[in-house]
């Protein structure tokens, strides 16, 4: 390795590292280390530091790269002594956060913290900067980092062929600036391996772990926490205990319950008035990663492919899209007669929400559909029922409907309006129950047969009208004139089965794990499961750390509603913290009197009721037929209200664009 000074009315020297630490014990010089990743900065500092140890001379090493650290905990800057041929950590202060390009500033202020809580004597400083070396954020960093740390010189690590990254701000900085030139043997690890060295790092500071319970009401809660409302967010996420603005101690989210934050930390803080949360977050492969934003997965807006018109193109856009364990269709798209499909992969099972015209909907899904949850009896939310009754015949088990009071004089009206003289046993068949105040009435009704049978009543807590293995469905009544309900679809809890404990207790993977997550989800926690070597457990016991569970992500689903106050308010508390929120948006601000005569939400309503609701994706739907026209004036709308919406591509630009121009006042 060797170094030269780059200033072009300097002579050419060249350096080695023996020649560096020479430079670095006579002045005693505070030396800050910069370059891309795969350079070699935490190398050359630990041969520098080993260096000064042969001639007496202590030394220390900042380590301001949160993703990547030579030594002490990701997520953090800290602090080491060269002792032994080793980095022994001094202190450390939290980010928790890899990136230290996003979280510069607060990076930068770590750093200060570090600074001030320290003495360094006349020891030599070294500090080993992130790998964030192009535009902005690297420019800010870097000036950040030399300004705080009061850097003597800088060493400008980079390729043989290549000048050093931000060479004019370099040449700012400092006069004392050398090139060192990169071993050719420095290669940058891929990005598994980065995450298996910090994760290492993480899991042998937590390695005599205990939990811990904190009340979030008593601590300020800093940094880019998740909504409280979102405990699947916070499940693995690191965090750090802050007392006075001064790291305590790190700790691994286990669990959310209310306001009841339960931790892994190595041991009891003993005095904390703060909680920082930002984005690091142990993944489903047990890795320290960057945190998947909570409505991470995509909404695509796809032509259907019976639509010829070009005209209808945007006005036919099916909507598909992920939560959680579940795919969703809206199969009319965001113009036609609301009908969603909900598929749960892993089951072979559908779910549908409202019965619009369904010649969009294959057969091979209706086979599939074992409930139907219907938000009122209006023709273009129930005239799909003879779609479905059609595929119902043959020898399949009865198919559940759910809806507000009179949905089985409606259902009944359909199956007797047939002659059903030649189905015999393959009638279709449905049990419906309707929803009365905190129960369901239920009845079976069977094609071919003039009357109803009355089954038992059911009484509901909490809105809960189906519980079923993995998820249960939730329905609140609203008015539209006439009863309606809204519906929430809300997984129990996504187990995830951490592949890094697989591979270290040498278990393949198979129908055993499907088997544990079964009894997870039955909250069979006692019963005793086989492992692949042949010996077996209990359930609760391999869970703990096997697994990663959280709770499911909501999807709610509500049309045609009055813009009223006690709408508002249900429909607010009942959405609250959702994932995915399909709510319509049937008309236009302009057309607010035909919105309210009608009992509709304008685009401004969907909105606000969103935002209010704090869901992490709106997605409107049910727009009037006279608008086919008019799509980008309805998100443009719906935008101002809610920053959330889910916009078509085609879209997405001129609505961002238009916000402005929008916003009263602007």
């Amino acid at each position: 390795m060797h170094a030269r000074d780059t200033k072009p009315d300097l002579p050419t020297l060249a350096y080695c590292a023996v020649d560096i630490a020479n430079i670095a014990l006579k002045q005693k010089q505070r030396i800050l280390l910069h370059g891309p990743p795969g350079t070699g900065k935490s190398t050359l500092a630990a041969q520098l530091a080993h260096e000064l140890e042969k001639a007496t001379q202590s030394c220390y090493c900042l380590c301001a790269d949160p993703g990547s650290p030579a030594f002490g905990l990701p997520g953090t800057v800290s602090l080491a002594r060269w002792q032994l041929d080793g980095w022994q950590v001094c202190t450390y202060e939290a980010i928790c956060s890899l990136d230290a390009g996003r979280f510069r500033l607060p990076l930068v202020l770590a750093v200060r913290r570090l600074m001030q809580s320290q003495t360094l004597d006349n020891s030599v400083l070294l500090i080993d900067t992130p790998g964030v070396v192009r535009g902005v954020a690297g420019s800010e960093l870097l000036q950040g980092l030399f300004e705080v740390v009061a850097a003597d010189a800088v060493l400008a690590l980079t390729a043989a062929d290549r000048p050093p990254a931000l060479l004019d701000e370099l040449r700012t900085l400092t006069t004392q600036l050398y090139v060192v030139h990169a071993s050719p043997e420095a290669r940058r690890p891929g990005k598994r391996n980065r995450a298996r060295q910090r994760t290492q790092l993480w899991d042998s500071y937590l390695e005599n772990n205990i939990e811990h319970t904190l009340d979030l009401d008593q601590l300020n809660i800093i940094g880019t926490p998740p909504p409280l409302g979102e405990a699947s967010s916070w499940i693995g996420r690191q965090v750090a205990l802050l007392n006075h603005n001064q790291t305590q101690l790190m700790a691994e989210v286990r669990r959310l319950q209310g306001n009841q934050l339960t931790v892994r930390l190595p041991f009891l803080p003993q005095a904390l008035d703060s909680l920082l949360v930002r984005n690091a977050q142990r993944s489903v492969s047990g890795l320290m990663e960057t945190a998947i934003p909570f409505a991470a997965e995509p909404i695509e807006y796809r032509l259907p492919p019976d639509t010829a018109e070009p005209s209808q193109q945007n006005g036919g856009q099916r909507i598909m899209g992920r939560v959680g364990p579940v795919d969703f269709c809206l199969v009319n798209g965001i113009l036609g007669d609301p009908l969603l499909h909900v598929r749960l992969r892993q089951q072979r099972r559908s779910l549908l929400f409202d019965l619009g015209e369904g010649m969009r909907l294959p057969a091979r899904i209706a086979h599939q559909v074992t409930d139907v949850f219907i938000t009122h009896a209006h023709i273009d939310h129930i005239g799909g029922f003879m779609m479905l009754l059609r595929s119902r015949i043959g020898q399949f088990p009865p198919c559940r409907l759910y809806g507000p009071p009179g949905l089985a004089q409606h259902i009944a009206g359909f199956l007797q309006g047939i002659l059903w003289d030649r189905v015999a046993e393959r009638a279709p068949c449905f049990e419906v129950a309707e929803l009365h105040a905190d129960r369901l009435l239920r009845f079976r009704l069977r094609a071919g047969h003039k009357t109803a049978v009355q089954l038992d009543e059911v009484k509901l807590q909490a809105g809960i009208i189906l519980q079923d293995t993995g998820f249960r469905i939730r329905a609140q009544l609203l008015d539209h004139h006439t009863p309606v309900l809204a519906y929430a679809f809300e997984p129990t809890m996504e187990i995830n089965i951490r592949k890094d404990i697989l591979q270290a207790r040498g278990w393949k993977p198979g129908p055993w794990l499907a088997i544990l997550k079964n009894h997870l989800l039955a909250e069979n926690d006692t019963a005793i499961i086989t492992l692949p070597d042949g010996t077996v457990a209990r359930v609760a016991d391999i869970a703990a750390d096997l697994t990663l569970i959280k709770p499911g992500k909501k999807l709610v689903y509500a049309t045609d509603l009055a813009d009223t106050p006690d709408n508002r308010q249900r429909l607010q508390s009942f959405a609250q913290y959702a994932h995915t929120f399909f709510c319509e948006a049937r008309f236009i601000e302009a057309d607010a009197e035909q919105a309210a005569r009608t009992g509709h939400l304008t685009t401004r309503a969907c909105g606000e009721i969103a935002m209010a609701a704090e869901v992490a994706r709106l997605v409107p739907f049910h727009f009037s037929q006279r608008y086919p026209d008019k799509l980008q004036q309805i998100y443009d709308e719906v935008y101002v209200a809610c920053s959330r919406v889910v916009i078509p591509p085609s879209l997405q630009h001129t609505a961002v664009t238009n916000h402005s121009a929008l916003v009263p006042g602007n």
